[in-house]
């Protein structure tokens, strides 16, 4: 359909959801590859770090049937921020993050196995929390940035919305473990793609019509997502499965130079991921 791969960077698959049939829907819209993220599920409740192993093959399991429907998937694992506080209702803070280190440690494991191309969604609540639970979540990710590092692998950022002040914050971090900048991927982000504004991060770009647009115009280092959520109770949130190459194509008949649509789409991830988009 497209003569270049058309990737979303970020997609969450659920047991509960349409799981491959939106997958198909991705490919009938003329989509190629999507990497899927990491989410907690009902079907893999986590009270201690071995939990993680069962929720993190579910996810892979979901991956291998998007692999069967024709796209090209990748997965990234990593222990979802909120569940931090789900947590530590249950335990002391301190043993919660423990957990916490133990799901990153596992994930890392599946990534040198080759089973996962990133740790991610890693981070911190998006949302207002106690100090002591911001410092413990930004402890936790400090620690799966120091694995990134020596996997060799990126992160998937899952922190609040994105300022330049932040992509500096979150670029201090990685400088403090080693971890190369643009090897952290700050997911759901606006269209700080400027170098001012990224601050050496890689942007995975909510692939909104007014967000590309505004990516585009100020470079093509970026990534576009749709953060799709396979809710059936809240279907195409964030965004629908086909946003991505229904944007590309609006964009080829804006007549948009196809060398930026490949880089998007092709060069942009396999030089963060270190994979092949075929």
């Amino acid at each position: 359909m497209f003569e270049f791969p058309v990737l979303d960077n970020h997609v969450h698959l659920q047991p509960r959801g349409r799981n491959v049939e939106g997958v198909k829907d991705f490919l009938k819209a003329g989509g190629t590859h999507l990497i899927v993220s990491h989410m907690p599920y009902q079907e893999a409740p986590v009270r201690s770090a071995e939990d993680f192993r069962s929720a993190y093959g579910i996810t892979l399991r979901m991956v291998e049937g998007a692999r069967s429907a024709g796209a090209g998937a990748f997965a990234t694992l990593g222990p979802y921020p909120v569940q931090l506080l789900e947590l530590a209702e249950a335990m002391p803070l301190e043993r919660a993050v423990e957990v916490m280190k133990g799901g990153m440690d596992i994930a890392a494991s599946l990534v040198r196995e080759g089973r996962a191309i990133a740790l991610g969604e890693i981070g911190r609540p998006h949302f207002p929390v106690p100090d002591d639970v911001m410092a413990a979540s930004n402890a936790i990710l400090a620690y799966g940035m120091q694995l990134a590092k020596e996997c060799g692998c990126p992160v998937v950022v899952h922190a609040e919305s994105a300022t330049p002040a932040s992509m500096e914050e979150l670029g201090a971090m990685a400088d403090r473990v080693g971890l190369p900048r643009e090897r952290v991927v700050k997911h759901y982000c606006g269209p700080l793609v400027a170098p001012h504004e990224s601050r050496g991060l890689y942007p995975s770009v909510l692939a909104t019509r007014p967000m590309v647009q505004e990516a585009l115009a100020k470079g093509d280092r970026f990534l576009l997502e749709t953060d799709f959520m396979d809710d059936l109770e809240r279907p195409g949130a964030v965004l629908a499965i086909t946003t991505v190459p229904k944007r590309m194509r609006q964009l080829v008949e804006k007549g948009t130079d196809p060398s930026v649509l490949w880089k998007v789409n092709k060069d942009n991830p396999e030089r963060v991921y270190g994979i092949t988009i075929g």
